[in-house]
């Protein structure tokens, strides 16, 4: 488990430095608000058919392996956008490719690691153990984009790239080193049918269809993240360490809550907590699209971050406590398409939005969006708001 963790916080240390990287370099060097949408747009496209065939890898191979050859190739853009960004002038075309590779390795990473969590705990402290690894990942997102804002001005746009570079190959270090028990079940052969197992599933399971929708909808039209940097340069005019800052914030929320949740007791009914935070989320957004001022702004995200730790919680324990072992890759694949589906949909809805209108206006509709789809899922599902964690007491 500390291995696990040691390698979970390295890479997200790496991705979240490297994300906020891309957007402001993006930006700076375009000055376009529909080329940040466009990033976004390049990021989600390989995430259905990366996921998919990940999944099915991670539920057929050693889960380690498939981590380690996907961190390695992170490292590898990494170092290249590193050396691109050291020259005078930025190729953009280069930036955006390396961008997409990025995303495919994330892609292949991702539910594998989301799998391999739950044969490293025993059940009764599974949720502790998800609020552990999110509390690290969390310092992790707190760390990389404030990192980034202090490492662009003194060193040039290359230093972050290659700071992220090393922490992936930190992370696959000690992925690599990891023991972890094989996997329970049938090993499933690479094909469309197993596949086509893993979305059955998801379809029959109404909670976790419920948790993943919500989830999706709401970040697509709630995220303001591709938006940070127009704010930072031009609403709240504080720069590139006040963009790590603002970056940075919701990571601090999510820290704060996850330091919460280890000390609370586990949550009866997830899905009823569910809708009512992503209501907070998309209330927090809202505020945050209306400020003018950097410390509503910051305290406005926080909000959000806290809101969004207890989402995740709630959303893991829906999944793997309702998922066969066998199926964990294959459901956590699904997942991450809608949950990373999400973040960079949002991203290319807020960029494009704003061009045609407003920053303020594609974060404050996007917020009133998010609420509206939290009233239809809490409607329509009525399976989420009363799924209960086995054994529960009514």
């Amino acid at each position: 488990m500390r291995l696990y963790v040691a390698s979970r916080f390295l890479s997200r240390f790496a991705r979240a430095l490297v994300a906020a990287m891309l957007s402001y370099h993006v930006y700076v060097v375009t000055d376009s608000y529909a080329a940040l949408g466009l990033l976004g747009l390049i990021e989600f496209l390989p995430v259905i058919p990366v996921s998919l065939l990940a999944g099915a890898l991670a539920d057929r191979f050693d889960r380690r392996r498939v981590i380690v050859v996907a961190y390695t190739a992170a490292a590898v853009c990494c170092s290249l956008l590193s050396v691109q960004s050291a020259g005078s002038e930025t190729d953009t075309l280069w930036v955006f490719a390396l961008a997409f590779v990025l995303a495919i390795a994330s892609g292949f990473a991702a539910p594998a690691a989301s799998a391999l969590l739950p044969s490293l705990v025993p059940w009764e402290v599974f949720q502790n153990a998800t609020v552990v690894s999110a509390s690290i990942t969390h310092v992790a997102w707190v760390a990389g984009p404030i990192t980034m804002g202090f490492l662009v001005e003194p060193l040039g746009f290359g230093a972050p790239y290659a700071v992220a570079a090393a922490f992936y190959v930190g992370s696959t270090l000690c992925m690599a080193a990891l023991v972890a028990p094989p996997i329970v079940g049938t090993r499933p052969e690479i094909s469309t049918a197993a596949v086509r197992e893993g979305l059955q599933f998801v379809w029959r399971a109404r909670p976790i269809l419920g948790s993943m929708s919500l989830d999706m909808f709401a970040v697509i039209f709630a995220s303001a993240t591709a938006l940070l940097p127009v704010y930072a340069e031009e609403i709240l005019h504080v720069g590139p360490v006040g963009y790590g800052l603002l970056r940075a914030a919701m990571g601090i929320g999510t820290l704060l809550m996850a330091l919460l949740l280890l000390v609370a007791r586990p949550f009866a009914r997830p899905g009823h907590v569910l809708l009512q935070v992503v209501a907070v989320y998309g209330i927090a957004t809202l505020v945050f699209g209306l400020s003018r001022s950097f410390p509503l702004s910051v305290a406005a995200f926080v909000i959000a971050g806290m809101a969004d730790q207890v989402s995740m919680t709630c959303r893991s324990v829906i999944l793997q406590m309702s998922t066969p072992d066998e199926l964990r890759g294959r459901v956590n694949a699904v997942s991450f398409i809608f949950i990373g589906a999400s973040n960079e949909l949002g991203d290319t809805e807020s960029g494009f939005l704003a061009s045609l209108t407003s920053a303020t206006f594609a974060v404050v509709a996007g917020a009133a969006a998010c609420l509206g789809v939290t009233a239809v899922v809490a409607i329509g599902l009525p399976e989420l708001r009363a799924w209960r964690i086995p054994g529960s007491s009514p």
